[in-house]
């Protein structure tokens, strides 16, 4: 059985991968018009193993649609993590975690701790219920 790397999970449904820091500084210039998820990818967390079909589900569901998608991959991709977290003002490392920005602003936050324990269904609850609350 061929197990699929936890990065290509997200790639596979749209997100965009994030590697470097200036990566991270221009997808946040796109991000000043519109909706922006942005997943904080992990692979030391058995809260990721709920995050990562989580997006998923709530992607595929009926609610409105982010316009742009975005990962960094934590404990791998350091740099491009680091500048992301600059973007955060006042928000402690977390992950997995969920940011959804508005127009640049930071409008939404799903940390570790919100994706721990439950199952994949009720991180897609979380995210739809942004998305349609801060979508266009």
């Amino acid at each position: 059985m061929l197990v699929k790397p936890m990065k290509d999970e997200l790639t596979e449904i749209g997100f965009v991968e994030l590697l470097t820091a200036d990566d991270v500084d221009r997808a946040m210039k796109d991000a000043a018009t519109g909706t922006t998820l942005v997943a904080i990818n992990s692979a030391n967390s058995c809260a990721a193993f709920a995050a990562r079909p989580g997006a998923w589900l709530a992607l595929s569901g009926d609610a409105k649609r982010p316009d742009r998608l975005l990962t960094v991959f934590d404990e791998q991709d350091i740099e491009a993590t680091a500048q992301m977290r600059s973007y955060l003002e006042d928000i402690p490392p977390s992950h997995p975690s969920f940011v959804l920005f508005k127009d640049a602003e930071l409008v939404y936050f799903l940390p570790r701790h919100r994706i721990e324990g439950v199952d994949a269904q009720m991180v897609a609850s979380q995210l739809e219920g942004a998305f349609n609350e801060y979508g266009q």
